[in-house]
C-alpha cells in the first residue's frame, strides 16, 4: 500500500513506472459523463485489463451547503438542502424538516395531510430517481434506448411535481411543521392517470434489460459484494437489499405513518450490479402501490401546524399582484386585519423561529439508502450545524472492493451499480 501523495506523484510519471512495476499503470478514470457520473473522479492502478487497486476522488462540487446553514435560518435551510443530492431532493428536505420538528417537540402537532403528501412526493420522487439509475446505467453500458425511455417517462413525473411544488427539482416544498401549500386543483386526477400508465412503462424495461444476454453478461457477477461487505461498509439501500437483507426505514424504523401502508420490500441475492437493478426496478412498482395508497388517503386540512410562531406565514396563490406569489387575502389579512399576524409574519421572514438547544438524528429511506440529518442547535434562529449522512458518500467507499479483481471495463457497471450522485457525496 502507499499514500495519497504517491499515488498522485505515480500519476504523473511516466507510463509503467508505477509502484507495481513496469507492467502496471496509474491512470485516470474521470470526472466526467458519462461512466464516472459526472465528478467522480477515479483513480486506477491497472496491470492489463485488471483493475489492482482503485481509489474515490471527490470533491469536485464545492457547494459548500452544510456550512451555508449555520448562516441562514431555520427555514431557509431547506432552499439549500434540497440541491444536496438534486435527484432526491424531497428526502433531503423532509429528513431535515424532520429533525427539526423533532428538536421543536411539534412532531406530533404536524397536520395529517401533510404527512401524507409527504409519503406521497417521496415515492414519485423515488420513481424517478430510480428511472435515471436505469436510464444512466443503461446508456454508461451501451444500451441507448434504454437511456431514452428512462427520461422519457421521468418526464410526466417531473411535470406533476412541478405542478405541486413550482419547481421541476429543487422544490424547497416541505417545511419545518408541513409544507409550503396545499395541493393544486386536478393533480391528484394527474397522479392518479399517472400510476395507470406506469406498469405498462415498466413492462417496457423488462423486454429491454431483464432479458437481454448482453446486459447480463455485463451486469451478472460484476461489482459482487456481499452482506458481511455491506455491513463492514455502511451500505444501505438497494444495494443491501440486493444481498437479500430486506431492510428497510420505513419498515425497520416507520415514519410519517409508513407502518400503516401496504408493500413489500424488494431483495435479490446476487450481490452484483445486475441484483442492484432489479431491486430498483421492483422497488419502482412497490412505490406505485404506496402512492395509490396515499392518494386515497388524503382528507381535507391543514398543511401546516397551526403555531403561528412557526409555522411559515405567506399564503400563496397563482397570478399574485406582488409578484411573490403571496395571495391578496393574506396581504388583507396582515395589513387590514390582524396586527399579531403581521408581527408573526415580519418576524418569521426577517429572522425566523428559534429552536431549543439539542441535536437530533433523523433518517429517511431515499432512493440510495439511509439518509440522515444531524441537526445540532444551540437555542437561535439558526442552526448551529448540520450534517447529512448521504448514502452515496458512504457508498462510495465500498467501490474498491467491487472494483478490484475485476476488469477495466467493469468498472463503468460497478459505478453504474452504486448509484452515486455527487452533490449529496459533496455537500
Amino acid at each position: 500500500m502507499y499514500d495519497w501523495d504517491e499515488v498522485l506523484r505515480d500519476a504523473e510519471r511516466q507510463p509503467g513506472a508505477g509502484p507495481g512495476g513496469e507492467d502496471r499503470l496509474i491512470v485516470n478514470m474521470g470526472p466526467q459523463h458519462p461512466s464516472t457520473h459526472g465528478v467522480l473522479r477515479l483513480i486506477l492502478e491497472i496491470e492489463g485489463e485488471s483493475v489492482i487497486e482503485a481509489r474515490c476522488g471527490i470533491g469536485y462540487l464545492h457547494t459548500g451547503i452544510e456550512k451555508n446553514l449555520e448562516f441562514r435560518n431555520w427555514t431557509q435551510a431547506v432552499t439549500f438542502l434540497t440541491r444536496a443530492d438534486y435527484l432526491m431532493p424531497l428526502f433531503n428536505e423532509t429528513v431535515y424538516c424532520r429533525a427539526v420538528e423533532a428538536l421543536l417537540g411539534v412532531e406530533a402537532d404536524v397536520p395529517p395531510r401533510a404527512e401524507v403528501i409527504r409519503v406521497l412526493l417521496m415515492e414519485l420522487n423515488r420513481i424517478s430517481s430510480h428511472l435515471v439509475a436505469i436510464a444512466t446505467g443503461g446508456m454508461e453500458l451501451g444500451a441507448t434506448t434504454v437511456m431514452t425511455n428512462g427520461f422519457r417517462d421521468r418526464e410526466p413525473i417531473l411535470d406533476i411535481l412541478e405542478t405541486i411544488t413550482g419547481n421541476r427539482m429543487n422544490h424547497a416544498y416541505v417545511r419545518p411543521g408541513g409544507l409550503v401549500q396545499d395541493l393544486p386543483d386536478g393533480v391528484v386526477e394527474d397522479i392518479r392517470t399517472l400510476i395507470a400508465e406506469f406498469p405498462k412503462r415498466l413492462r417496457d424495461y423488462e423486454r429491454l434489460l431483464n432479458g437481454s444476454p448482453v446486459f447480463q453478461g455485463r451486469t451478472k457477477g460484476v461489482g459482487y459484494l456481499d452482506l458481511a461487505g455491506c455491513m463492514a461498509l455502511g451500505v444501505t439501500g438497494p444495494m443491501l437489499r440486493a444481498t437479500g437483507l430486506p431492510h428497510d426505514l420505513r419498515k425497520a424504523e416507520p415514519y410519517l405513518g409508513y407502518d400503516t401502508y401496504e408493500f413489500d420490500v424488494p431483495t435479490e441475492t446476487g450481490c452484483d450490479a445486475y441484483s442492484r437493478y432489479v431491486v430498483r426496478f421492483n422497488e419502482m412498482a412497490e412505490s406505485l402501490r404506496i402512492i395509490g395508497q396515499a392518494l386515497d388517503r388524503l382528507e381535507p386540512g391543514p398543511v401546516m401546524l397551526a403555531d403561528p410562531k412557526i409555522a411559515w406565514p405567506a399564503r400563496l396563490a397563482l397570478g399574485s399582484s406582488d409578484g411573490l406569489g403571496t395571495s391578496e387575502e393574506w396581504v388583507r389579512h396582515i395589513m387590514a386585519q390582524s396586527m399579531e399576524a403581521l408581527i408573526h409574519h415580519f418576524k418569521l421572514v426577517t429572522e425566523g423561529f428559534a429552536v431549543p438547544a439539542g441535536q437530533v438524528y433523523s433518517a429517511v429511506e431515499s432512493p440510495r439508502g439511509e439518509l440522515g440529518a444531524h441537526v445540532v442547535s444551540d437555542g437561535g434562529t439558526r442552526p448551529f450545524r448540520v450534517h447529512l449522512r448521504d448514502p452515496s458518500f458512504t457508498h462510495l467507499a465500498a467501490v474498491p472492493a467491487m472494483a478490484e479483481g475485476g476488469m477495466l471495463a467493469d468498472v463503468v457497471a460497478v459505478v453504474a451499480s452504486v448509484d452515486p450522485v455527487l452533490g449529496g457525496a459533496d455537500r
